[in-house]
């Protein structure tokens, strides 16, 4: 698979995104019954509700119709997808490696075969009214989680065992998912937080002066930390043993559509408004979108290298920013920053590194229900199916 996709790939795919563009669809699926009668549907479980951030998926749906699939998205709380994708109920999901690894140790026979994230998206976000710029600096202060579950808190977890802290050398607090409005209130010192998201509302905030007395953020990533295994393409052995090459088309095409997100965010974010209620895409969004996903499908067929490419994103964001106020924007630069944590020189490529550091994460926050040896550990991903890469 080559890492830049072909001129001609780009401006058929921009005909089948502004297409798509126009359907709207009725509900949670993005099963479209009079639409899609004559395609084949394939049943996808996601976590979360439609954002921008699952934009790779969308853009994986358009490419699958064009090969008679489509799919059926499915907006379900991880472990019930999870336990659906252990079960044979589903055959293709999205989940992270740390709920693959329980799985695993409960002995439900799921397989992380594409790592999307290369990046773990969580990080701890201090603002400048906190006289704090690392994690020991954190000690006896207030820092904020959703609560003692889910990626927030592993990650918090993990960047205080790298520092040779624990939970105790902090005042841990309980916070939901509303870290803007805590900080900004002054209700904490720090908070764990997504790094593509929170941080940049704060900032925002921040800029129009309505965030208290925080003017600036700092954010600590937890990728500094240690290599946790994000969120991934996950399957199961069934579907593995009995259809691999189904397994490898599914790998492949979310390897496409990745790379095409990555490469010309214009085209993915006008693909995903389709799927994703609300998205700002006013006409003025839309025909600039438009242009700028024509002229960097030219600019692409250059076969530009990746920092190259990276430079062409922010660019893109510049011209939009002259344009555009910070308002109709704001899914806009939420993804760039998201796409950020997908970036690889290599997209896919999964670590033995990375698996074991989140197994001994997972184990020593007492979230598996037995031990999983590192025999085990590999049976819970593979790098089978990824694409050989040409560039």
């Amino acid at each position: 698979m080559n890492t830049i996709i072909n001129k001609s790939f780009f401006r058929a795919l921009i005909a089948v995104a502004l297409a798509v563009m126009l359907i709207v669809p009725a509900s949670v699926h993005t099963a479209r019954a009079d639409d899609d009668a004559d395609l084949e549907r394939v049943d996808f479980f996601l976590t979360f509700i439609p954002n921008i951030q699952f934009a790779p998926i969308y853009v994986m749906d358009g490419l699958l119709r064009e090969r008679g699939y489509y799919l059926d998205i499915q907006y379900l709380d991880e472990n019930i997808g999870v336990d659906l994708l252990a079960n044979n109920s589903l055959s293709f999901g999205i989940a992270s490696g740390e709920q693959v690894i329980m799985a695993r140790a409960a002995g439900r026979p799921v397989v992380y075969v594409y790592q999307w994230f290369q990046q773990f998206p969580v990080g701890i976000v201090i603002p400048d009214t906190t006289d704090a710029q690392t994690m020991t600096d954190l000690t006896g202060l207030r820092v904020g989680v959703p609560g003692r579950f889910g990626a927030n808190y592993a990650g918090l977890t993990a960047a205080l065992n790298v520092s040779g802290m624990s939970e105790d050398d902090i005042r841990l607090e309980s916070i939901g998912f509303a870290a803007p409005d805590v900080i900004c209130a002054g209700g904490v010192d720090a908070a764990a937080v997504y790094v593509n998201n929170e941080p940049f509302q704060i900032q925002q905030r921040a800029d129009r002066g309505e965030c208290g007395d925080v003017s600036a953020v700092t954010v600590l990533p937890v990728s500094d930390y240690g290599d946790i295994v994000s969120n991934g393409l996950v399957t199961n052995e069934v579907t593995i043993a009995d259809d691999p090459e189904w397994v490898a088309l599914m790998v492949e095409t979310f390897d496409a559509a990745l790379r095409l997100s990555i490469n010309n965010p214009a085209l993915a974010y006008l693909s995903s408004a389709a799927y994703v209620d609300d998205l700002p895409l006013d006409d003025a969004l839309r025909d600039h979108l438009s242009a700028l996903a024509e002229a960097q499908a030219d600019f692409l067929s250059e076969s530009p290298d990746r920092d190259d490419i990276a430079a062409s994103r922010e660019a893109m964001a510049d011209a939009l920013r002259e344009a555009h106020d910070a308002e109709t924007l704001v899914q806009f630069e939420v993804f760039l920053l998201t796409i950020d944590l997908w970036d690889a020189e290599v997209p896919g490529t999964m670590s033995a590194d990375a698996w074991t550091f989140t197994r001994d994460l997972i184990e020593s926050m007492g979230d598996l229900v037995a031990p999983l040896d590192d025999d085990a550990l590999s049976r819970a991903y593979t790098a089978d199916f990824l694409p050989v890469d040409e560039a």
